[in-house]
């Protein structure tokens, strides 16, 4: 008796993205083919235009492909409505962002604990959940400090940590180095390293040769389409 092979995590079938704007059509995806199994680290790379940003957009649930199939974990993503796939992203998915997008007027902690306000977590656990993350990510004692209190790299930090407080298997990071100098972008790599390490699956979208390399598998975009797909040693960091 044979048995079903478990599904990739992530799969997309010949997908394309197409956008109207104005009198122009314009094609941000042609036809992309992907698997990203559980535990990968993939960087997402090319240049402004490539369509890598659209990629993550739509591996994320942000968006949704004009044509062709996505599944997470073998199911179609495809005709979710809006509410189904904010079910899926406060599940499947943690995002980190270039500009971080943290709440100025609120702590490290709150921020962190932001995504289980939304699920209707208890406050008790919120906190022990969000105190957990921070400790995770190194800023221990830094609970209290408001954005405008930490530096750039503790900002992202931050933004790791909210991003794992749902315990969400795949984490989504783009450009998650850009705001940071090479120091800094070397520890933050550190930290997604380490997530990767305890099972996590990371797809990181970035332009620079220096930062994919931290990443076990590099996809290189071109006018929408996949022009490059390879498996690589990947620079070592120790998880700060």
């Amino acid at each position: 008796m044979s048995v079903d092979a478990t599904p990739p995590l992530l799969e997309l079938r010949a997908v394309e993205r197409t956008y109207v704007m104005g009198d122009n059509i314009v094609r941000a995806l042609r036809g992309v083919d992907l698997i990203i199994n559980k535990g990968e680290s993939v960087a997402l790379m090319g240049t402004s235009g490539s369509g890598k940003s659209t990629l993550m957009n739509i591996l994320g649930c942000l968006d949704q492909p004009t044509k062709g199939t996505y599944l997470i974990n073998g199911r179609p993503a495809n005709g979710l409505s809006r509410s189904e796939l904010a079910d899926v992203r406060g599940k499947m998915i943690g995002f980190v962002f270039q500009s971080f997008n943290l709440l100025s007027r609120t702590s490290a902690l709150e921020n962190v604990e932001m995504p289980l306000m939304y699920q209707g977590v208890s406050t008790r656990e919120r906190r022990k959940r969000a105190m957990a993350a921070l400790q995770r990510v190194g800023l221990t004692g830094r609970e209290d400090h408001h954005p405008s209190q930490l530096s750039g790299g503790q900002q992202q930090r931050v933004a790791i940590a909210r991003a794992l407080i749902t315990n969400a298997p795949v984490i989504m990071a783009d450009e998650p180095t850009g705001n940071l100098d090479s120091k800094t972008s070397h520890d933050v790599m550190g930290i997604l390293q380490g997530l990767v390490a305890e099972g996590k699956t990371v797809v990181l979208v970035t332009h620079e040769a220096d930062i994919a390399a931290y990443a076990a598998r590099v996809v290189t975009l071109r006018d929408g389409q996949i022009i490059d797909d390879h498996t690589q040693v990947p620079v070592p960091t120790e998880a700060a």
